[in-house]
């Protein structure tokens, strides 16, 4: 400390500055995209970032599936069945819960459904997912999730990139960056949604954030066309189209020579020489005819309740058996853009939205354990939030940040297995919980990624998708087989 008192005031001040002067250099170089990241256990392969890659751990899985239920599923309608709930239907609940919209009266509502054990496992399941149910033997129910908002657009923006606010990376994105993709001739990250259009947030949802541009979502059509704008509008021959190419590198590389470290540019050539690769591959790929009448009616194909997302379900699982690294597949619009939002009309909604997409989902799991997949691709199914145990107006419930149910499947998670509880309401997670960013661990750990080594620097800090320190995320062991 004495040492401190022959210090100027000048020299104090410059000494801070050059702290200062780091810090800001650091940001600079950053956004140059100057800055070393820490990957996977190896860097990217010079000139092709989505080479595949080796993670830190030995892996369980290699892909994995999203089923993002977009709105809310109602756990104690689906997956946690609430005896005291339905018992002291009409009471008030003894205590005043985290409402987030007007209407909320405090007062219980019991499911209107029935509930009955499945499987060998005897797993609790809702009559609304019969398909589900069937398959209850192979799936990892966590019942103890909960999240930090109850607003859709900051609660999808957790699930998807571990943070409330815009602007991060989606786990997908993490998952491209850290282990590349196994098929050079597709995308690494690929989004199925409704051809009708958008659920909430958009393409936000899927975004590569700071990450390089290569490792945003790419977004399939399941309807007409897969792969949009993929040919030419006029025939062009094989010979002609080859030249091109060869010019097309040949100026590419000149301009990048000129104008290194342009990540924007770096990710549109990559993106146009991958588009060249799809044109000889992402037809067949997606070409559903290949597929079997059995196999089409798995997935409710000749049902047109079920033919929208069944069509989706078995595009993602042509891609992951074609060696895609993570495939997004987004609910119906139907009977909204949160399909799962169940304000109002409860009972005729969730019966609704259930009769989209529980046969596909099943069919997908099924599907892929069928054809010796499931192993080592992860199926997730779930929604940013659950709903309250009281009533919203007479028939619907408002959401609830503070518990609800997640299904997994394949890749090494435990099967017939049933995590966590919640209180006797299901208002809230209390055994066993889990968060999302543990989840988030959790999933990259059976992908061989340690979550804690897993970073970016972005602005000077290393930017992860768990973010452990702050968020205290853990691999949820009791989880894994």
């Amino acid at each position: 400390m004495d040492s401190w008192r022959h210090v100027s005031r000048r020299d104090l001040l410059q000494s801070l500055g050059s702290g200062f002067g780091t810090l800001a250099l650091a940001g600079t170089l950053s956004d140059a995209g100057l800055l070393s990241s820490t990957l996977a256990a190896n860097p990217n392969t010079p000139g092709n970032p989505l080479a595949p890659r080796q993670g830190h751990l030995p892996a369980k899985a290699r892909a994995i599936v999203q089923l993002c239920q977009n709105g809310g599923p109602s756990q104690m309608d689906l997956f946690d069945n609430k005896p005291e709930l339905s018992k002291r239907h009409g009471q008030p609940h003894p205590e005043q819960v985290e409402v987030f919209q007007l209407g909320n009266k405090n007062v219980l509502m019991g499911t209107p459904f029935q509930f009955a054990r499945h499987g060998q496992c005897g797993m609790e399941l809702s009559e609304l997912i019969p398909h589900l149910a069937g398959v209850a033997d192979d799936l990892c129910l966590v019942r103890s999730m909960f999240t930090e908002n109850n607003n859709h657009p900051f609660a999808l923006n957790m699930l998807q990139t571990g943070k409330t606010f815009n602007g991060r990376p989606a786990m997908g994105s993490w998952i491209g960056y850290a282990l590349g993709t196994e098929n050079q001739d597709l995308p690494c990250y690929i989004v199925l949604r409704d051809p009708a259009g958008y659920n909430t947030s958009g393409k936000m949802v899927w975004s590569n954030g700071w990450l390089p541009p290569v490792y945003q979502g790419t977004e399939f059509s399941s309807s007409g066309t897969p792969v949009l704008h993929l040919n030419p509008a006029r025939p062009v021959s094989s010979e002609s189209q080859a030249r091109s190419r060869r010019l097309l590198q040949e100026l590419n590389a000149a301009h990048l020579e000129q104008h290194p470290r342009e990540l924007e540019l770096d990710a549109r050539i990559q993106n146009f020489e991958l588009a060249a690769r799809m044109q000889l591959t992402a037809t067949q790929v997606l070409d559903l005819s290949q597929e079997t009448a059995a196999t089409k009616t798995l997935y409710g194909l000749d049902n047109p309740a079920t033919a929208g997302y069944g069509t989706r379900c078995l595009m993602a699982r042509r891609l992951v058996e074609s060696g895609v690294r993570f495939v997004q597949v987004f609910p119906p619009l139907d009977p909204s853009f949160q399909p799962w939002d169940n304000h109002g009309n409860l009972k005729n909604d969730l019966r609704k939205i259930c009769g989209h997409v529980d046969q596909p989902s099943a069919a997908l799991i099924t599907d892929l354990k069928q054809r010796g997949l499931l192993d080592d691709v992860i199926v997730m199914w779930t929604g940013e939030f659950g709903r309250l145990p009281i009533t919203e107006g007479s028939d619907g419930r408002d959401h609830n940040r503070h518990a609800f149910s997640t299904v997994m499947a394949g890749g090494g998670f435990k099967t017939g297995h049933i995590h966590g509880a919640t209180d006797e309401f299901g208002y809230k997670s209390v055994e066993n919980r889990v968060s999302i960013p543990d989840l988030h661990a959790t999933i990259l750990h059976q992908l061989g990624i340690d979550h804690k080594k897993l970073a970016f620097t972005h602005n000077g800090r290393p930017e992860r998708l768990t973010d452990p320190e702050v968020t205290g995320a853990r691999v949820v062991k009791e989880l894994l087989a």
